[in-house]
């Protein structure tokens, strides 16, 4: 096992990464002995990490910067950097390594008050670990400010710091910042190379993998929690229900709320038990006494931790908003495959019934309207639209599709 395994379909970005780890520890290894370093890297100090959802942009992300940070006696033996089992890479795939940053949005953006301790830490050399390295993993949510607070960094960085940026394309980043990156797209693992991670990683019956890999249409993260979270298997069987239950004005509101309302109740399901490890060990860290008294002038940090939480749980009711969308787009592909006769294989064999209903009482230019209304809601929820607004206007639109 190495921290590349989990990279399905992606041999082309794993053997770039591993090559240009190898020079990073080159790089790094000279340095320490006093040495000139090699003439020729393939290791640079920003990369952009692109591809559709699903695809694995922050398992790469994340993987290279374990290889970064390995310090395996076989790396010192000429062995490639990426072992997987040293603490340098344990530390790092798990998210503990001192020296190994990552953001993530929050909300609908990254404020600039989430990277300024990040950005200022770029420019410091590692504490403990071989390279200091920055993980953006929604790149393409940087606010203005955020994004030029990054480029910044990204323009002049301390010597052994790395950026690494993930977003759904190139134009997703300022172009300005994509300049100064080295760019490594992923493309859609296989429905069968997802099944197999499934069964190899997970355990899980094949039978059970292929369903979901294939629902999911090759979503390593999607499919993983199809397989093994019965609540989401449920969430999606209701969602490939709708079609056929918004037939007039009253059953599309009505399936409007219930498809919001799940989505709240996954987002708070998620946000209980994290929320409160957070809220506990933040108030055991400032010395809370029996009770949960804090200390005087503690209180602002408290309300930064719950204004943080609020907003990560409307970015989560989003996310799961998002899932249920795209699922909805999946089951609507279907249904114009079969009114075109294509042979493009059928995610949702298990809603065969509906789709082929859906088929024939409806023409193929109706079916492109509805996906058109479903990507309106989507881009309707990007632009911070109450979801309740664009669900509603959403489902008026498939009934009248």
């Amino acid at each position: 096992m190495t921290v590349w395994d989990d990279l399905v379909g992606q041999q082309r970005v794993s053997d770039q990464l591993a090559a240009a780890a190898r020079d990073a520890d080159a790089l790094v290894t000279a340095a320490a002995a006093g040495t000139a370093p090699p003439e020729a890297s393939r290791m640079t100090h920003a990369w952009l990490f692109t591809g559709p959802p699903g695809a694995g942009r922050n398992q790469a992300a994340r993987a290279f910067a374990a290889a970064l940070q390995c310090v395996s006696p076989d790396r010192a033996l000429g062995g490639s950097p990426g072992c997987g089992f040293c603490d340098g890479c344990h530390t790092a795939l798990i998210g503990t390594h001192a020296d190994v940053s990552t953001i993530a949005a929050v909300g609908a953006m990254i404020l600039v008050r989430d990277m300024r301790d990040t950005v200022r830490k770029s420019f410091t050399a590692p504490a403990t670990g071989r390279w200091q390295v920055i993980l953006v993993e929604d790149a393409e949510r940087l606010n203005e400010s955020s994004a030029n607070a990054v480029l910044k960094a990204v323009e002049e960085p301390a010597p052994r710091t790395v950026w690494l940026l993930c977003a759904p394309s190139v134009e997703d980043v300022l172009p300005t910042i994509r300049s100064r990156c080295r760019h490594l797209n992923l493309s859609t693992p296989s429905v069968d190379a997802v099944a197999d991670l499934l069964v190899r990683r997970e355990g899980i019956e094949p039978d059970v993998a292929a369903a979901a890999a294939r629902a999911t249409q090759g979503h390593v993260d999607r499919a993983r929690r199809l397989a093994t979270d019965p609540a989401a298997r449920e969430r999606r069987a209701a969602v490939l229900k709708l079609p056929l239950r918004v037939q007039d004005v009253g059953s599309a509101l009505k399936a409007a709320q219930e498809l919001v309302d799940a989505a709240a109740e996954d987002a708070k399901q998620l946000a209980e038990l994290r929320d409160t490890k957070e809220s506990d060990e933040l108030k055991a860290a400032l010395g809370a006494v029996q009770g949960g008294r804090l200390p005087r002038g503690t209180a602002g940090v408290v309300k930064e931790l719950e204004e943080m939480q609020k907003r990560r749980r409307t970015r989560t009711q989003r996310d799961s908003l998002d899932v249920a969308l795209t699922d909805l787009t999946g089951f609507y592909r279907d249904v114009l495959a079969l009114q075109l006769g294509s042979r493009v294989a059928i995610a949702n064999a298990d809603a065969e019934d509906a789709l082929e209903r859906l088929a024939r009482d409806s023409s193929p230019e109706s079916t492109l309207r509805r996906i058109e209304a479903i990507a309106a809601c989507h881009d309707a929820l990007d632009r911070n639209v109450a979801p309740l607004l664009a669900v509603e206007a959403m489902t008026m639109a498939l009934r009248a599709g």
